[in-house]
This record gives C-alpha cells, structure tokens and sequence, in this order.
C-alpha cells in the first residue's frame, strides 16, 4: 500500500553553485524515478536564489520516501543538507481534479 509523503529538502548555505552543478543528475534521479512523485520543484528566497526543494512522494513509508530523496545527487552532493518528512493527504484543489469529500 502506498502513501503520500510531503517533503522540504532545504538546501545548505552556500550550495548553490553545487546545485548547478549536479542539476542535470537530479533531474535524470527524477526522470528514472517519475512514477514515485505526484510533484516536485524548487523553492525560492525573495531575492530569486534557491532556498531548498518541495517534493511529494508515493511511497509504502516515511523510510521508503527517505530513501528516495537519499539516492537523489542533490542529497548525495550535499545541496540538500536537512529535510522535513510529514504523511500528506491530497484533499482539495486544481491538481486533484477538485475535492475528496
């Protein structure tokens, strides 16, 4: 049975140009693993510099979503130093189609 995990991968100070760097290898982890996220993407300071990511996960658990982010480069190269791992609920909105009541 699988679940839905929301998660904020924050990205360690001064990671940027690192981020650069291993983007084209995080969005291959993604591109081999497409069916495991319902959605994904970066998320910004005012001034426009990455501040981290916003990642939601289908997996059978917390530890099996943990592992997903753990085998992704930006984990593996260090742009992403902590994360944030909470079970989530799709319950309104555009993207699923409406409501679930």
């Amino acid at each position: 049975m699988s679940g839905t995990y929301a998660v904020i991968a924050w990205d360690a100070p001064g990671s940027g140009a690192l981020r650069d760097t291993t983007r084209d290898a995080h969005f291959a982890h993604f591109e081999k693993n497409i069916d495991k996220f319902l959605i994904a993407g970066p998320l910004k300071n005012a001034d426009g510099s990455f501040a981290g990511s916003l990642v939601v996960v289908k997996a059978g658990s917390e530890a099996e979503a943990e592992e997903i982010l753990r085998s992704d480069p930006y984990y593996i190269a260090g742009v992403w130093d902590r994360w944030e791992i909470k079970a989530f609920t799709p319950a309104a909105g555009d993207w699923i189609g409406g409501k679930i009541w």
